[in-house]
């Protein structure tokens, strides 16, 4: 094999031109380094990168094809005190490998750092596969009209009935025409997956025979996670992903990726180095004056994104994802991370960057707005075009409608978008992302059937997971209740679901939410890789199901929640009383006051009665209809007074019992 120093690509990692592969690698401390080649029986052949390029190793290997074999050997001072821990017995995987050859099994030999550990270390692997897109087209929803769905690639389909059990939990699955005819059904414009990119499971977790299920741990950015191709023959998880996504495409549907760039699977110190840290850990880490990763993240170690090199790594990674799989955007976990300098600002170098980015800026952003660093929440900080996830939506509507501590003002501002947050910043009602449950918490149902958190399975002594949830049990704890229960249950979920898909901002709906799916009570199934963090469709309501359907279509209808505005006259929205006056100073501030009328566009109703008693509301003359007709009062159907006839008269009313919400729209003929 001939490694020439031949002029380096434009981008690193490993590049075949079709008569061999380029190979380059930053590390700006590194004294020298080695590209280490496997054949089939895993013999290894070692190979200086001949040149030399700023902090660039680069290196030209004649004839080398795809499905090569490799990774690097990095040579350089080690003092841990300074950030330095180059070892040449640590065989180090590429930042930008496309794929690896296996996983990473814990091995005492991964931590003694006098034995090699070629053995125990997957291998990067070079990767060109052309793909036939067949004019695949991204569908670009405008914000306003955007409606997520945060899923589970393996989660969502593995115990679905309807799909071929070989392709179950599977990319294939993702776009198999069962799910995309729900996906249409349903209404959702965007589907936001948890972790693809390829992650490993801690060693604290391979120990208690458990996985990482939810994919925050990742090694390979690069790397698509090959855990959920369905293997079957003659593909493989790339080409069924880009399958899934141009199936998704097709059927109208944008992908966003969860990403995550905030820390990586090297953990801590005590564990294994695999890759970052062997190459470069002073430039790749935030360290404090011992040499020692900050954890700003709770996973030991924070990523460190203000040297060019490294911002450059992780723009190329979103790229590569753009360009290669035609993804629509990203959600950043933990974002607060990426505009760290080491305090958060919004004009942090790698922020600016991605905006700038001719390719980055036309994709959807999203941030979460939070790390557990100091200064870590910076909710409604980051720039434009960011959106975030609004965590205080999902605070205040659970603290209004299940235990009564949110005010009509507080409740307000979080239904139209959060403005007093990101109006004042010039951003628009897109910035709020609202949900009122996600993958890190309980699922709604769980959320109307357990006050306690039930993670005993995580073996953590249930220790771990949020303990604030704001949840109401409605009087027994746990999924066995009377049907009574049951019923009341339903009636304040399709509520919640009301509140959620009927307010300004873009609403983001964890998958199985829509017909009652439930986690038994677990609220950080980060590592339950099983039945307790699979939705069970057996367990289908097709009552809440279609209720969900009628309110996102009913979403879709009003202008006010399309237009991606501020509302600012009485066209787009009106807060009304019982009475149908506007709501005064004391009626907006005081905890004891429930009732809420909000007319949108002029013509849809949304009445709320958060009291213990059954109100009558007044209403302006119109001809009034319920706006869903849902074959099953499922809690949203206001009872119209038996006197009034609703079709011709000149003012109305209607009955609206406690703790219960009415959708109306004026029929104009």
């Amino acid at each position: 094999m001939i490694l020439t120093a031949s002029k380096r690509y434009s981008t690193l990692g490993s590049i075949y031109d079709g008569k061999g592969v380029y190979f380059s690698l930053f590390s700006e401390h590194a004294e020298k380094v080695e590209l280490c080649v496997f054949d089939d029986q895993h013999h290894e052949t070692r190979l200086f990168m001949p040149a030399r390029e700023g902090n660039i190793w680069y290196g030209y290997l004649i004839g080398a094809k795809p499905g090569l074999y490799y990774n690097y050997r990095v040579y350089g001072p080690n003092n841990p005190e300074q950030g330095f821990v180059f070892n040449a017995n640590r065989l180090l995987i590429d930042p930008y490998a496309k794929a690896l050859s296996g996983d990473v099994h814990d091995h005492p030999a991964l931590y003694d750092g006098e034995q090699d550990n070629a053995a125990f270390i997957p291998k990067s692997v070079v990767v060109d596969d052309p793909y036939d897109w067949q004019q695949d087209r991204p569908p670009a929803h405008e914000w306003g009209a955007t409606i997520i769905y945060e899923a589970h690639v393996k989660g969502l389909t593995q115990l679905h009935p309807d799909l071929p059990p070989d392709i179950r939990g599977s990319y294939a699955a993702l776009g198999h025409p069962v799910m995309l005819a729900y996906f249409k059904k349903l209404g959702i414009t965007a589907i936001e997956l948890l972790p693809i990119q390829q992650h490993i499971d801690e060693p604290r977790l391979q120990k208690l025979g458990l996985r990482n299920y939810w994919g925050y741990n990742v090694i390979a950015p690069f790397s698509i996670e090959p855990r959920y191709g369905s293997k079957q023959p003659g593909s493989n998880p790339r080409k069924e992903f880009k399958d899934a996504v141009k199936a998704l495409h097709q059927a109208d549907i944008e992908v966003i990726l969860d990403v995550v760039f905030n820390h990586t699977a090297e953990l801590d110190d005590a564990c294994p180095i695999l890759s970052l840290k062997g190459i470069d850990k002073k430039n790749y880490y935030w360290l404090d004056d011992q040499g020692v990763p900050k954890n700003w993240t709770g996973c030991g170690n924070t990523l460190k994104l203000t040297k060019a090199e490294v911002i450059e790594w992780v723009l190329d990674c979103l790229r590569y994802w753009v360009s290669e799989f035609h993804v629509d955007g990203f959600r950043f976990d933990l974002g607060t991370v990426l505009g760290r300098i080491p305090d958060f600002s919004p004009e942090a170098s790698f922020l600016n960057a991605l905006r700038q980015d001719p390719i980055l800026k036309s994709v959807k952003l999203i941030a979460e707005p939070w790390d557990i660093g100091n200064g870590g929440y910076q909710f409604g900080n980051f720039p434009s075009p960011f959106a975030e996830w609004n965590d205080r939506f999902r605070e205040d509507m659970r603290r209004f409608w299940l235990i009564g501590r949110v005010n009509l003002g507080q409740f307000a501002q979080r239904f139209a978008a959060s403005s007093q947050i990101f109006e004042k910043s010039h951003r628009r009602p897109n910035a709020s992302i609202n949900f009122l449950t996600c993958h890190d918490g309980f699922t709604l149902h769980d959320l109307l059937s357990f006050e306690q958190k039930h993670n005993e399975a995580n073996g953590e002594q249930n220790h771990d997971g949020n303990n604030t949830n704001w949840s109401n049990n409605h009087g027994i704890e746990g999924n066995a209740a009377s049907d009574s229960i049951k019923q009341l249950r339903k009636i304040r979920a399709s509520q919640l679901l009301a509140l959620l898909l009927l307010s300004q901002g873009t609403p983001m709906l964890m998958s199985g939410d829509e017909w009652g799916n439930s986690q038994q009570g677990n609220n950080n199934g980060y590592c339950q890789d099983n039945e307790i963090s699979w939705l069970n469709w057996e367990d289908f309501d097709h009552d809440l199901y279609d209720f969900c359907i009628q309110l996102i279509a009913l979403r879709k209808k009003i202008p006010a929640l399309q237009v991606n505005q501020w509302w600012t006259t009485n066209q787009d929205v009106r807060w009304l009383n019982a009475e149908v006056k506007p709501l005064t100073v004391q009626e907006w501030e005081s905890p004891n006051s429930l009732i809420l009328q909000i007319e949108l566009s002029e013509k849809w109703l949304i009445l709320i009665n958060n009291s213990t008693e059954k109100i009558k509301f007044k209403l302006k003359p119109e001809n009034w209809r319920n706006a869903i007709c849902s074959h099953v009062n499922v809690g949203c159907q206001p009872e119209f007074d038996e006197h009034t006839n609703i079709k011709k008269v000149e003012w109305n009313y209607c009955w609206l019992p406690s703790k219960a919400i009415g959708l109306l729209a004026a029929d104009r003929g």
